[in-house]
C-alpha cells in the first residue's frame, strides 16, 4: 500500500512520426486527465536540441495547464537556474502564483538540460558550464528575488532538484524541499537522502526535511505490454549510452526490433529493476517499498511512453490500484 500522495513529472515526448505541435495540443488533455484521476502535482522538465523531446520552456506549459484545470498543482521539474537570469524566473513563476494562488511549484535543476555542448553555450549566451558557487548564487538570488521584489501575493513553492550530495547540500542548507531524480541516478538516492536529511536547516520555506522521490513508472494490464510500452525508452538510453543525443522517440513496433547489444540489455535491465515497470500490482508494490525505504513524502511518477492514451492508461491503472489496496 502507498500511503504517501503521488504526482506526476512530464517530459514531453516528441514521438516518431509525429511534430512537436501536435505534442503540445496533447499537454492540456494530459493535464485536465491526470487531475481527474486525482494526481497531487503534475511537472514539466525543461529540455533543448532533442528529437525524442520538445524543447516547450515549462513556464509556458505551466501556464497553458493551469488555463485549462482547477485543482492540481502544477511546476517546473525543472527550470534550469544557469540558463535563466533569476530575476526573471522569479518574475515569471511570481506572476504564475498570483494568477493561479496556492497551485504553482518552481522547481530548480542545475544541468543544461542538453547533450550538445553547442546549445549550452548558446543558452547561456557563449559561457561556459555554470561553477558551483555561481549555481549557488543563481538559487539564493531566485529566492531572494520571490520574496523582496516581485511579492504578486502568493509565492510559488520552490523545490530544489538533486540528483548528487552537492545538491542535496545546498537544498539542506538553504531549508528547501528537494526532488531527488531517482528516475536518472537511482544508485546516488540514499547518499542523497542521507546528506540531506543530516545537514538540513529549517527555513521561511520548508520547516523539516520534505522529499519527493521520482521514479520511471510504466504499467500495463500486462507484463509483456508494460515491456513492449518501455521499449521506446530503451532505445533513447542505449543511444545515451554510447554518447548519443540525437536519438528519436520510436514507435513500440520499432523499439522492439531494435538491435541492443548484450551490454546495452543488462545495463537497461539493472536500471529497470531500480524503476517500477509491470502489471499495476508489481508497479504499485514497487512503489510502496520505495516509498518506505527512502521515507519519501511524495512519489513522482515519469512515463515516457509513445502515444497519450498510453501514457494516461499507465497513471490510471497505478492509481486506480492505489485506491483499491488503500480500501477498508
Amino acid at each position: 500500500m502507498i500511503d504517501v500522495p503521488i504526482s506526476a513529472l512530464e517530459v514531453a515526448v516528441v514521438e516518431s512520426g509525429t511534430r512537436g505541435v501536435e505534442t503540445l495540443r496533447d499537454t492540456a488533455t494530459f493535464a485536465r486527465r491526470l487531475e481527474l484521476l486525482g494526481y497531487q502535482r503534475l511537472w514539466y522538465a525543461e529540455h533543448h536540441h532533442s528529437p525524442a523531446i520538445g524543447a516547450f520552456p515549462p513556464v509556458v506549459l505551466i501556464a497553458h495547464a493551469a488555463a485549462s484545470t482547477s485543482a492540481i498543482r502544477l511546476g517546473s521539474g525543472g527550470v534550469l537556474a544557469p540558463n535563466h537570469a533569476p530575476l526573471m524566473l522569479a518574475e515569471q513563476f511570481g506572476t504564475l502564483a498570483a494568477l493561479h494562488p496556492d497551485r504553482i511549484d518552481l522547481g530548480i535543476g542545475r544541468g543544461p538540460g542538453t547533450f550538445d555542448e553547442a546549445t549550452a553555450r548558446e543558452l547561456r549566451r557563449g559561457a561556459g558550464p555554470a561553477t558551483d558557487a555561481q549555481y549557488h548564487d543563481d538559487v539564493a538570488a531566485i529566492l531572494s528575488f520571490l520574496v523582496d521584489e516581485v511579492a504578486l501575493g502568493p509565492l510559488p513553492e520552490p523545490w530544489l532538484l538533486c540528483s548528487s550530495t552537492a545538491g542535496a547540500a545546498l537544498a539542506a542548507r538553504l531549508g528547501l524541499p528537494i526532488a531527488v531524480a531517482h528516475h536518472i541516478r537511482p544508485d546516488n538516492t540514499f547518499a542523497v537522502l542521507e546528506c540531506y536529511r543530516a545537514a538540513f536547516v529549517p527555513s521561511r520555506w520548508c520547516e523539516q526535511p520534505r522529499v519527493v522521490v521520482c521514479v520511471e513508472a510504466i504499467c500495463a494490464e500486462t507484463e509483456e505490454e508494460a515491456a513492449w510500452r518501455a521499449g521506446p525508452m530503451d532505445v533513447v538510453k542505449a543511444g545515451l549510452l554510447k554518447g548519443l543525443s540525437e536519438i528519436p522517440f520510436p514507435t513500440p513496433a520499432d523499439a522492439a526490433t531494435h538491435p541492443f547489444t548484450a551490454e546495452e540489455r543488462q545495463a537497461l535491465a539493472g536500471f529497470r529493476a531500480q524503476q517500477a515497470c509491470g502489471t499495476p500490482e508489481a508497479v504499485v508494490r514497487r512503489l510502496a517499498q520505495l516509498a518506505t525505504e527512502t521515507g519519501a513524502d511524495e512519489l513522482m511518477l515519469t512515463t515516457p511512453v509513445y502515444d497519450l492514451d498510453a501514457r494516461v492508461r499507465s497513471y490510471e491503472l497505478i492509481k486506480k490500484h492505489c485506491e483499491a489496496t488503500q480500501a477498508p
